[in-house]
């Protein structure tokens, strides 16, 4: 993988770009009323991709072509330059400002008596806490992305809206630089590179429910022989439990009254199951399977635990969202003095195997919710500590996301950032002071009483499809040697005048357990090589005369255009190497 140095930026990070961004949705609003009269507004929040609007067009359906008018319009706006003005107006003048809407009458009867904020520029004025920027002109660098259709608060029972995304910057060459690496993003989707590399399908048969192929199941045999092989390491025991399990068991850990409509459930000899749509329950039967000391913890359990969910069809989306997955799941049960320790280790491997894929990450807490949790607030603040502290005793710097835990504990969310700069939610490690408690899990301590350990639900890749997904983008589908499906193609130059030696050096690639095949079709050796880097073989070695006559290879790297003639020795030795320290290209 060539090192691609754009990144796309997150327009929620920074202050001003949010700013901007949200007085360019007003701008847009204005045009599309300026273009259709009738039109209605709901909400234009920012968002990280930049902006969109909802809004009531109708008869009136938006096509792509439509974009580019609203644009135009847009642009008249931005150079008359009007300033952008705050008002603050009473509750009553707001509904009779805009008696004739009712999106904006539901917004205005949802908000606290007293003065409301709006925002003008020139005819147009919208509800809006603020703040903008000071005229329209600073709105001139933007670009609409797209649109589609979107439930009224989000509800399939509401009407359908239209809403159109956008994103603008300062400058026209920051602008360039963002649809450049959009470009690039699209080139990267992994359903549009899973598809062309053989990795996975998904059927009308099973919506939201990936299909992997012979070369996907190699990528995802590597990725899990590797977590077992460091959580090996780690001291890590592995479990397997029972896919489908009884409503009993669903409502003892509380996943019944919470999550009962994203259940797949059946009835089986007059008893209802229902398929597992998280792990826990089942390490907490493994756990209550036999009796504990002190001596027996910290006790370490991992599961590829495969699980369901009934997403919505409307949000499912190649591997990020799916209706069935495995997540790379491990549940730890330790004392309170083991917490801090525990985590700290986890927090090294989930080090360990992020640094292997070449993905930086930042580390977020989220503590106590000022409501509704579990416990108590010395109990919390214990905990709380302890997570922090972990982090500091890895070397690892975290932000605090106030109240966002859980209610039965704290958690560290683990946020990847990829080759383009999107940020992924990937690794957690959630302390639970819920689930022992209600499974009245017990250990007998060093004085003889019984106590409850605290159970740590954590995982690495998250979801291993998702990981995948995040996986083919990030590296573009140019995987590293190690991660491959397909590592080598050999091509002879003459099908048959150089056959036996390409078939030499493949048998020499096979010896070192390396995956490599031969290419010596009657095709012209130009097709042959395009067809194995639009395949994205990792390497092509073209053998002819010289290689031949010399034990020589010809490589050529996938995502590369320069190539470099070494030994078959030399070549053999560096691709060892690669697959044993696991290179990442470009570094």
């Amino acid at each position: 993988m060539e090192e691609n140095k754009m990144e796309l930026v997150n327009v929620l990070e920074n202050e001003h770009l949010s700013m901007l961004n949200h007085s360019c949705a007003h701008m847009m609003a204005q045009a599309v009323k300026r273009l259709y009269p009738n039109a209605k507004f709901w909400v234009g929040p920012v968002i990280s991709e930049g902006f969109y609007y909802d809004m009531d067009l109708g008869d009136v359906k938006l096509k792509e072509e439509d974009l580019a008018k609203i644009e135009k319009e847009m642009k008249k706006i931005a150079k008359d330059g009007k300033r952008i003005v705050r008002e603050e107006i009473s509750k009553e003048d707001a509904l009779e400002m805009f008696k004739d809407d009712p999106y904006k009458i539901d917004l205005i009867n949802g908000l606290e008596d007293g003065n409301i904020t709006i925002y003008r520029q020139g005819e147009f004025a919208d509800l809006c806490r603020g703040p903008h920027v000071e005229t329209v002109k600073m709105c001139k660098n933007f670009k609409l992305l797209k649109h589609s259709g979107a439930y009224w608060k989000g509800d399939a029972n509401n009407k359908m809206l239209q809403r159109v995304y956008g994103i603008c910057f300062d400058t026209k060459e920051e602008l360039e630089a963002h649809l450049e690496a959009l470009e690039e993003a699209k080139k990267r989707d992994h359903k549009k590179l899973g598809k062309e590399m053989g990795l996975f399908t998904i059927s009308e048969f099973a919506p939201g429910m990936p299909i992997f192929l012979p070369d996907g199941m190699i990528l995802r045999n590597i990725l899990e022989q590797y977590w077992y092989q460091e959580h090996t390491k780690e001291g890590y025991q592995f479990i397997k439990t029972p896919i489908m399990m009884s409503k009993e068991l669903w409502e003892l850990s509380g996943h019944w009254d919470h999550y009962k409509d994203n259940m797949y459930t059946s009835m089986v000899d007059d008893r209802e199951f229902a398929i597992k749509p998280m792990n826990c329950p089942g390490a907490l039967l493994v756990y209550n399977s036999t009796l504990h000391s002190y001596k027996d913890l910290p006790l370490r359990l991992g599961e590829l635990g495969q699980v369901h969910r009934h997403e919505a069809s409307g949000a499912l989306n190649g591997l990020f969202r799916v209706r069935t997955f495995t997540q790379d799941d491990a549940h730890l049960f330790v004392t309170p003095d083991q917490l801090e320790e525990e985590v700290k280790k986890v927090l090294q491997l989930v080090d360990r195997i992020y640094s292997v894929f070449g993905l930086p990450y930042e580390i977020e807490l989220s503590t106590r919710p000022e409501s509704g949790y579990i416990g108590s607030e010395e109990i919390w603040d214990v905990s709380e500590k302890a997570l922090a502290q972990a982090c500091v005793h890895a070397g690892k710097e975290y932000k605090v996301n106030p109240g966002d835990g859980a209610f039965y504990g704290p958690k560290l969310d683990i946020h990847i950032k990829d080759s383009l700069g999107r940020v992924w939610q990937c690794g957690t490690v959630q302390l639970d002071m819920n689930l022992p408690e209600r499974f009245e899990c017990k250990y007998v301590d060093a004085d003889g009483t019984k106590k409850t350990p605290i159970m740590l639900h954590r995982v690495v890749y998250g979801s291993v499809e998702r990981f995948i997904g995040i996986l083919i983008e990030h590296f573009g589908g140019h995987f590293p040697l190690w991660l491959a499906p397909r590592q080598f193609v050999v091509i002879p130059v003459h099908h048959e005048k150089h056959v036996e030696y390409a078939n030499k050096v493949c048998d020499a690639l096979t010896a070192l357990g390396m995956r490599a095949t031969v290419d010596s079709r009657n095709e012209k050796l130009g097709y042959r090589v395009r067809e194995a880097q639009l395949q994205k073989v990792t390497y092509q070695i073209v053998v002819g005369d010289g290689e031949q006559e010399n034990n020589t290879v010809t490589i050529r790297q996938s995502g590369k255009k320069d190539s470099v003639t070494l030994s078959l020795n030399e070549a053999l030795a560096k691709f060892k190497a690669e697959v044993d320290n696991k290179t990442l290209f470009g570094k």
